[in-house]
């Protein structure tokens, strides 16, 4: 049973968060995979291999994690915009490690781990890059037919966050293509680029494999380190690496953002299973899960609204 969850729950709640954001763009992309969408299931496999207690405070650690996620999506967006991809996710990946190795020695009370990880999402959104940092742009893709969006302007929102609205300026409507099959229209009016078949099968698999090597360790290198490593980047590494070498450091930019801005649900997620896996067991899952959806439902709800 458990293996199976391994191999199939984190995968297909990635794959799932793929096709929602080609549907509607990188900042919807970024709110979904900032839920708990692999550290849920790791979690989950762990409390099943390794009880309550050990899950409570491997979900406390994770609370930490959040704050090399935090750190990773800042170096991500920022250094997308002069390296190629494999530059950066490398450099994302060594600046999340060597956060997680350090907060693995540092265990703190679960609601000082959640203000931490709350602050560091708030302090990585006011970091990323602006749309001035990139230069002239010709064009942008947006979610979908005859949607009005700004007319770009130096500080503003990176086009495909959710309801990024300038605060100045005309609006004007513009007519986006629609998705031609697996495909998205590029920044510069490049037309539609279409992905490789193995584009979803490669997220599925990198997802899946994090998962076994985390939950097949979380034995030997215990509750800390479990759960700080759990929140880890791989989904949200996959689906940037795609959106940076499809879409450019802009799309980057913006599917972090989304992240960072959804990281509070995640941090719900993390938070409520901590507290609550020792007195109730597994039903600690179902309330945290509860508690991440509503969080990310509300912020799409009033993004959308704006």
């Amino acid at each position: 049973m458990t293996l199976l969850l391994k191999l199939v729950l984190a995968p297909l709640l990635v794959v799932g968060s793929s096709l929602a954001g080609r549907r509607w763009g990188p900042g919807l992309t970024g709110l979904l995979v900032a839920l708990p969408l692999v550290a849920g299931p790791i979690l989950l496999i762990t409390y099943l291999e390794h009880g309550r207690t050990f899950v409570a405070r491997a979900a406390s650690a994770s609370l930490l994690g959040l704050v090399s996620l935090a750190a990773f999506a800042v170096v991500f967006a920022r250094v997308a915009r002069v390296r190629s991809w494999t530059g950066t996710v490398l450099l994302g990946w060594l600046v999340c490690l060597s956060l997680d190795l350090a907060l693995s020695y540092v265990p703190v009370p679960a609601w000082v781990a959640l203000g931490l990880a709350l602050a560091a999402a708030w302090a990585g959104s006011r970091l990323l890059p602006v749309l001035g940092d990139f230069g002239p742009v010709a064009g942008d893709f947006g979610p979908a037919r005859g949607v009005v969006e700004p007319v770009l302007g130096e500080g503003e929102p990176v086009p495909g966050e959710i309801g990024s609205v300038p605060p100045e300026g005309r609006l004007v409507p513009r007519e986006v293509g629609p998705v031609p099959g697996e495909g998205r229209s590029l920044p510069g009016g490049a037309g539609p680029v279409t992905l490789p078949w193995w584009d979803l099968p490669a997220r599925a698999v990198v997802t899946a494999g994090l998962v076994l090597a985390v939950t097949a360790a979380a034995g030997r290198l215990g509750p800390g380190l479990t759960g700080v490593l759990a929140p880890f980047p791989t989904a949200l590494s996959v689906v940037a690496v795609f959106t940076l070498a499809q879409g450019g450091p802009r799309a980057a930019a913006a599917t972090m953002r989304g992240v960072l801005r959804g990281l509070g649900g995640f941090a719900a997620f993390c938070f409520l299973v901590a507290v609550l896996a020792e007195p109730i067991g597994g039903w600690a899952f179902a309330v945290a899960a509860c508690g991440a959806l509503v969080g990310q439902f509300a912020y799409s709800c009033r993004s959308f609204g704006k």
